[in-house]
């Protein structure tokens, strides 16, 4: 347990900075600049995602159950899951009334892909793990919103086509992660298939 919770300190505390540590973000870019920044923030990242992964995947060999979550429970995670895509292809796709909408759609993707697998997964490796990233993103989505309100930030208006293609591309990834990739990068059939 030890490795998974130093690899969201790690992981989730560099993707912090932003938010919550801009001016001493602001500070290291400045004194080394902008690309060795990103490099050395991408080695964190890398390092605290390997921690992480490494760390639950131990600690999943030995669970703590703490409760046995309902059978329709993975339907609601599945279903959620599928929101949590498209909200996660709104990021990604330019001019989509999704991201106008939203503002932050990758975070608040987060915020229901950890709440999806809270509520599905009773291990106590599995609420540190997703109750962790469920926090980091509720704070997160608070501070952007914040800092957009400061900042007079204004989301331009999304069209019906492009909204249509996000939905489609997010629930097309949806379809291959929940169907094949779920099994195959994590163990688990999330659907039982």
């Amino acid at each position: 347990m030890d490795m998974l919770v130093a690899g969201l300190i790690v992981f989730l505390g560099v993707h912090s900075t932003r938010v919550f540590a801009e001016s001493w973000r602001a500070r290291w870019v400045a004194r080394i600049g902008e690309k060795p920044w990103k490099g050395a923030y991408a080695i964190v990242s890398v390092a605290g995602f390997f921690l992480l992964v490494w760390g639950y995947g131990l600690a999943r060999q030995s669970p703590v159950v703490l409760w046995t979550p309902p059978r329709g429970m993975n339907h609601l995670a599945a279903l959620l899951t599928l929101v949590s895509f498209v909200m996660l292809a709104a990021a990604y796709v330019p001019g989509n009334g999704i991201r106008s909408r939203l503002k932050h759609p990758m975070v608040l993707a987060v915020k229901v892909w950890a709440f999806a697998h809270l509520v599905s997964n009773g291990a106590l490796a599995d609420v540190v793990l997703f109750g962790a990233f469920l926090v980091w993103a509720v704070l997160v989505f608070r501070a952007s919103r914040q800092r957009d309100r400061a900042q007079g930030t204004v989301y331009a208006p999304g069209t019906a086509a492009r909204t249509w293609i996000t939905i489609v591309a997010g629930a097309g990834a949806w379809l291959v992660f929940a169907f094949w990739g779920h099994a195959r990068l994590i163990g688990v059939s999330p659907l039982g298939v």
